[in-house]
């Protein structure tokens, strides 16, 4: 059955979707991309973007079965890289699910975002597998094509190995002869992967090269395979980069002859993109079930709960209570809006953004910021010290969110500083590729362990006793939503936060 909501959206945008996704592989997709023309990649976006539609519409995989074996024949004849093209695959969700988003919500968006990822999954799974199967059809030809030269060209061995040294120096992927342990042979991938000079490689043990946590399973396969016992070809393990970083590595590993004796020759492929991709694609599969989770709980609860807070105001206006039953009752009262209050955070959570742009002074959303808090930081006697850049100009911003996203790190900042705290806004213009403007929040409080600083803006993530996790994470999806960026770094002082944000031109 045909999902015309998403079809109809898919057919409206088709240009759009073609235009942006060809500028941005010739923009930001690498000196490869770049050195493509406009019109090559504008025509293979529109066959990827059609091919895209029948998966996602009709369910027929075909289009995109032939498109992938059309562009894994052009990108290995071009000396492109597998993470290369599977970035450029990538692109495609980058640039859809901001239009889907904006234009379908609901079980219909739900449904949406799953067949995205359902498709972009088989994409870049059905693309590497063929792509792999093409390189190493290409290194089995090779390889078989230097036995009869070597065969017909005895004389000629030493220019038949020159010749090959260059042919595996050229491959995009690792290539290593590990002969008694150590390591005999090396191309410069191999080299570069591990950060190291080919002089320092050859003749140092294989095992320097191998993280901890691979060590004991690297080690019983080159034993087993040695003593020709069964081991497998192929395997994912971590590699251990000079800088002492553990990177995730697919290996391929036969047992050779090397200079007359046994050797064990290797070609290990960096897989890192790629376990990030398949993480990003789980992360939004999660995402998305819990925000349809969040929206019906939310909903099944707000009503209940409002006719309780109801009654709860009526009886403090019309029963005459005192003492304990009283102050109960207004336990109860603020504990309903408390209520109240994280049901807003989880339907923020769950419902998909949608922003206002105009244009606006980031300073004067700071200074109302401060004043709808005003009671809060005079009753903590909480001093501010502001230090807004006058060099700022107006932003496109939704002024609405981005003043909820601040209000929401100025709460959090109040209710952790002591009586008497400090608080520190700071705007600054920031020069980098792109012109952006920043607002630093940082407070003198108790901050943040390095255990929790990286998962502070994650989902659900909170040590707070009443706090449910989702305060920074919709301060997050607002500055992204803006096409900005925030971070959080431990200070001298205490915690800082930091909001980025474009500063595009305004017409």
């Amino acid at each position: 059955m045909r999902d015309m909501d998403l079809a109809e959206v898919l057919i409206k945008n088709r240009s759009r979707i073609v235009r942006k996704w060809s500028n941005r592989l010739l923009t930001r997709s690498g000196a490869r991309y770049g050195e493509r023309s406009l019109e090559e990649l504008r025509s293979l976006t529109a066959g990827a973007t059609d091919a895209n539609y029948a998966v996602l519409i009709d369910n027929d995989y075909a289009k995109i079965d032939r498109f992938i074996e059309k562009i894994a024949h052009m990108r290995l004849d071009s000396g492109f890289m597998l993470s290369e093209v599977q970035k450029a695959f990538i692109l495609y969700q980058t640039i859809v699910v901001p239009i889907i988003t904006s234009r379908l919500e609901g079980k219909g968006l739900t449904q949406a975002l799953n067949k995205l990822n359902k498709c972009l999954a088989y994409t870049i799974t059905r693309f590497s597998d063929y792509f792999e199967s093409l390189h190493e059809q290409h290194m089995r030809e090779y390889a078989e094509n230097l036995e009869i030269e070597v065969d017909n060209r005895t004389k000629e061995l030493s220019e038949s190995e020159a010749k090959y040294r260059v042919l595996i120096e050229e491959i995009n992927d690792g290539y290593f002869v590990n002969q008694n342990g150590r390591i005999v042979f090396a191309n410069r991938a191999f080299c570069h992967m591990h950060g190291y000079a080919l002089e320092e490689v050859l003749g140092r043990p294989y095992l320097d090269f191998i993280a901890p946590q691979s060590m004991e399973q690297v080690r019983s396969f080159y034993e087993k395979r040695l003593d020709q016992e069964n081991a497998p070809e192929q395997y994912m393990y971590y590699r251990l980069h000079k800088d002492s970083a553990s990177l995730p590595t697919e290996n391929r590993v036969k047992l050779i002859h090397y200079e007359g004796e046994r050797a064990a020759a290797g070609i290990c492929r960096d897989i890192t993109e790629r376990m990030k991709m398949e993480q990003r694609l789980r992360e939004a599969e999660n995402l998305a079930h819990i925000g349809q989770l969040t929206t019906s709980l939310a909903h099944e609860i707000r009503n209940p709960l409002s006719s309780i807070k109801m009654s709860i105001h009526m009886l403090l206006q019309t029963v005459k209570l005192s003492g304990n039953d009283k102050r109960t009752m207004e336990i109860a009262a603020r504990e309903i809006e408390r209520l109240e209050k994280i049901l807003a955070e989880m339907l923020d959570f769950a419902r998909p953004l949608r922003l206002a742009l105009g244009a606006a002074s980031l300073n004067d959303v700071i200074v109302s910021c401060l004043e709808l808090l005003k009671a809060r930081i005079a009753e903590k006697k909480i001093t501010v010290k502001r230090r807004l850049s006058g060099s700022l100009e107006p932003l496109l911003l939704d002024t609405g969110k981005i003043e909820q996203a601040i209000i929401n790190i100025l709460l959090n900042g109040i209710e952790v500083l002591p009586e008497s705290g400090t608080l520190w806004i700071t705007t600054r213009r920031k020069s980098s590729e792109r012109q952006m403007a920043s607002v630093e929040i940082t407070d003198d409080g108790p901050g943040v362990s390095n255990q929790d600083l990286p998962y502070i803006f994650d989902p659900f993530f909170s040590k707070k006793k009443k706090g449910t996790g989702l305060g920074l994470s919709n301060v997050k999806k607002i500055v992204e939503a803006h096409g900005g960026a925030v971070s959080a770094s431990q200070g001298a002082r205490g915690l800082c936060l930091t909001l980025s944000l474009p500063m595009r031109g305004i017409q």
